[in-house]
């Protein structure tokens, strides 16, 4: 595979994304973020458990 026919193949997959935006239907951002926001708590406290000689 040379790097022009990869670079074509890619601009031809870019151009296709155009059109279905990349969303699903089901995800909701809201559930997405809540849910991302909440492990990084749950991390967070968990990392502080095991600091607690600092």
């Amino acid at each position: 595979m040379s790097l022009t026919s990869t670079a074509h193949q890619l601009v031809t997959l870019a151009a296709e994304g155009g059109e279905h935006g990349g969303n699903h239907e089901s995800l909701s951002p809201y559930l997405t973020g809540g849910g991302a926001f909440v492990t990084l708590l749950l991390l967070l406290w968990i990392t502080t458990r095991f600091n607690r000689d600092r």
